[in-house]
């Protein structure tokens, strides 16, 4: 069984998806006038440029600000991924790798773009009146309504298992408190519960809570980690021209056998680089556009800026700050990987005060990480249940307080009989490939969707064509016009 399964994860992240990422970044890309390109400036304006602004919202329906539903979709996708998965890319590909990493984001800057379009433009509310949507409502109302295909329930199905599947295999509590009881001598038991009490209680207060307190929180985690790994790089600043040339270099050329370094070919240098992008980001996974379906927003490409903007900070910034560090010290060619050797890279340069660094990076992205992962295990539970309010209400409540505790359980089990066999890592690779697979092929789909959509944008704020009155922004605007 582990080895049928291990063939299959290698070969579910290899090639097939790597393509399949790619030439989805690429067709919207050209489709969009390259989008994310040429308004890169526009992006960064109306999202980070606001971030610290008081924008009223006054008549938009939602339940999270914009600013909040980045920060808990940013929370989600920047986890402990960014440490030590980039280091392993490095670690297996070379520096080029971290080139490719670039490409993939770029991409994905525009892939997460349509995901979360799509997710606000097709959300539903509920019976408070509350708007939740993603990919399994855009199979819903998309492919199911507009497009008549009857077997959208079995594509959604398959997705939300997938996505489900880490809410039972999830080794995030076990990572944090491996790396923090290493870090400061504490039992790994002990670590594990305090983890769960403060995950109790940020999830406690449900979407609305997560969304304050991600909202604080992330911006926090992320500028402190990139201010210490630009410490770093300034303090290497001599080196830094090299580094990139290393890396622009062996993106192209592979990488040669040096130090404890195995040396990479340039076939394994691009299947790195990208798939660490996409793993990170999760651009294509339909993850992030659940939460980010629950902003307020009066149009759907609005929160689809976001949806760039949250690209942008975890594989551009922080992943970026990870592999310049590693590159930058020369610790890429030790033979260390993972987050053993961000660890030794961040060490090497700031002593002791590196080491904590790292740990509580690896605390604060696990812990955001785990809070916005509970948002879109809701929203899917929302949609599975959405026409039995009392059992929605009640699978809910024991989801609330049992969430946590699979966590914990892997936690235990490593303390007590080891380490979890690799059929469960293996596991987890098939079940996150398969969504992401399904997720791709459904927005390619609607691909005219988007583009009416950002065809609208562009007219009423960017000044580009003229502005159709009767275009409708939401799908249920549309629906109800299409009744009178």
């Amino acid at each position: 069984m582990e080895e049928i399964l291990g063939k299959i994860a290698g070969w579910l992240w290899g090639l097939p998806l790597i393509f399949a990422i790619m030439f989805v970044g690429i067709f919207f890309t050209l489709g969009s006038g390259f989008f994310q390109f040429a308004k890169l400036g526009h992006i960064l304006k109306n999202t980070f440029g606001i971030l610290f602004k008081k924008t009223k919202e006054e008549g938009k329906e939602g339940i999270l600000s914009p600013i909040e539903a980045v920060s808990t979709a940013v929370g989600g996708s920047v986890g402990v991924g960014n440490i030590g998965g980039v280091a392993t890319a490095i670690a297996v590909g070379g520096p080029g790798a971290t080139f490719w990493m670039w490409v993939a984001a770029l991409l994905g800057m525009l892939i997460k773009n349509v995901e979360v379009s799509l997710a606000v433009y097709y959300r539903l509310k509920d019976e408070k009146g509350d708007p939740y949507g993603g990919p399994t409502y855009y199979m819903e109302k998309g492919l199911g309504e507009e497009k008549g295909f009857k077997l959208w329930g079995i594509l959604a199905f398959i997705f939300g298992a997938g996505i489900f599947s880490t809410f039972f295999i999830t080794l995030q509590n076990y990572t944090v408190a491996e790396a923090v009881g290493g870090t400061f001598n504490i039992s790994m038991l002990v670590v594990g519960a305090i983890y769960v009490i403060l995950v109790y209680a940020m999830i406690l207060g449900g979407i609305p809570g997560l969304g304050r307190i991600a909202g604080r929180l992330v911006p926090v985690m992320c500028i402190f980690y990139i201010a210490a790994g630009l410490f770093i790089v300034v303090k290497n600043i001599a080196a830094l021209p090299s580094a990139f040339a290393l890396i622009f270099k062996s993106a192209f050329t592979g990488t040669a056998a040096v130090g404890g370094f195995a040396g990479a070919a340039v076939s394994q240098v691009i299947r790195m680089g990208v798939a660490r992008s996409v793993y990170s980001n999760e651009a294509g996974w339909g993850t992030s556009p659940m939460i980010h379906s629950t902003a307020r927003t009066d149009h759907p490409i609005k929160q689809g800026l976001w949806g760039s903007f949250e690209v942008f900070v975890d594989t551009i910034l922080v992943c970026s700050i990870t592999a310049l560090v590693i590159v930058i010290t020369g610790q890429w060619s030790s033979g260390l990987d993972g987050a053993t050797l961000t660890l030794t890279a961040f060490e090497s340069e700031i002593g002791s005060v590196g080491r904590i660094i790292i740990a509580l990076g690896v605390f604060l992205f696990g812990l955001t990480t785990t809070g916005g992962w509970y948002a879109y295990y809701e929203i899917l539970l929302r949609h599975l249940f959405k026409e039995n309010v009392a059992a929605k209400e009640l699978v809910l409540k024991i989801y609330k307080y049992t969430y946590p505790l699979p966590g914990y359980l892997m936690v235990v089990l490593a303390v007590t009989r080891g380490l979890p066999g690799a059929t469960v890592w293996n596991f987890a690779d098939v079940t996150s490939a398969i969504p992401t697979f399904i997720n791709v092929i459904v927005i390619l789909i609607l691909s005219p969707t988007y583009f009416k959509l950002l065809k609208d944008y562009k007219a009423r704020y960017l000044g580009i064509g003229k502005v159709d009155p009767s275009f409708s922004l939401f799908y249920e605007d549309k629906i109800k016009k299409a009744a009178k």
